[in-house]
């Protein structure tokens, strides 16, 4: 029996690189998927493919930093699919900009990046609680290696900060949830060649090189590598597992 049997998922940022996998990586597990992004077209694309395959998707335009959305969003969902079992809050942005840059464009990151990466997460969450309640579901975040470090390569603080936070709700969720039944864990990806990184991949070859000189497995990682620990805790295999962070970072953190 497929282990997402049964089982309807949410997962935001899904129009591209890691969300992208890991949608097509439930419906390959029976789960129907719900692809949220704010890029409706590719979203859209993307839950075409997947029924393509077989499997069964819906797709829906998503802003996580408009709350009024997320809750007109969850009420949409519940009428048309029904109430979601597993919640996989992934949409993030990243800059790279030193804290001593430019004052306006370090505030700017700021607000950015914590509205989307920080922010996005309550408001999906919450919006969703409801659901998962009735549900006894189980909330996946992603968080990153920065959510214990500061990448020794230029990053935004504003990043590592939202990624400490991401596991911190984590945790703070687990803690709160689990008398209702909900299972609420993370997952720590390292460098992920995705399309959010292209750009700076490429024109920045120093960048991936430090990254590698410091992960024993010696090559960055591709979607498709988070889509196993994934599938791990929205499944019942990890059903006493809670407010854990499984890394997927090539060994990143052991050195």
């Amino acid at each position: 029996m497929p282990l997402l049997e049964n089982h309807i998922a949410a997962i935001t940022g899904a129009a591209s690189g890691i969300g992208r996998a890991i949608a097509a990586g439930f419906a390959r597990e029976g789960a129907h998927v719900v692809l949220l992004d704010i890029n409706e077209k590719a979203a859209a694309e993307a839950a075409r493919q997947i029924r393509d395959a077989g499997g069964r998707a819906e797709s829906s335009r998503l802003d996580v930093t408009a709350r009024e959305d997320c809750i007109a969003v969850a009420k949409q969902i519940e009428a048309k699919v029904g109430r979601i079992s597993i919640l996989v809050n992934n949409a993030g942005i990243n800059r790279r900009n030193a804290f001593t840059a430019d004052p306006a464009a370090v505030l700017k990151d700021w607000q950015d990046i914590m509205a989307i990466n920080l922010n996005g997460v309550f408001n999906v969450t919450h919006a969703l609680l409801e659901q998962l309640r009735a549900t006894k579901g189980r909330i996946v975040n992603i968080g990153s290696i920065q959510s214990f470090v500061h990448v020794r390569t230029p990053n935004s603080p504003a990043y590592t900060t939202s990624k400490h936070g991401v596991l911190g709700f984590t945790r703070a969720l687990a803690a709160e949830l689990g008398q209702h039944g909900i299972r609420v864990n993370a997952i720590g990806p390292g460098l992920i060649e995705t399309p959010l990184n292209a750009t700076v991949r490429a024109n920045n070859p120093e960048l991936v090189k430090i990254f590698l000189e410091h992960t024993p497995l010696g090559r960055a990682g591709v979607p498709e590598d988070i889509v196993g620990p994934a599938i791990f805790l929205a499944s019942d295999l990890s059903a006493y597992v809670t407010g854990s962070i499984v890394m997927a970072d090539g060994g990143y953190r052991t050195i």
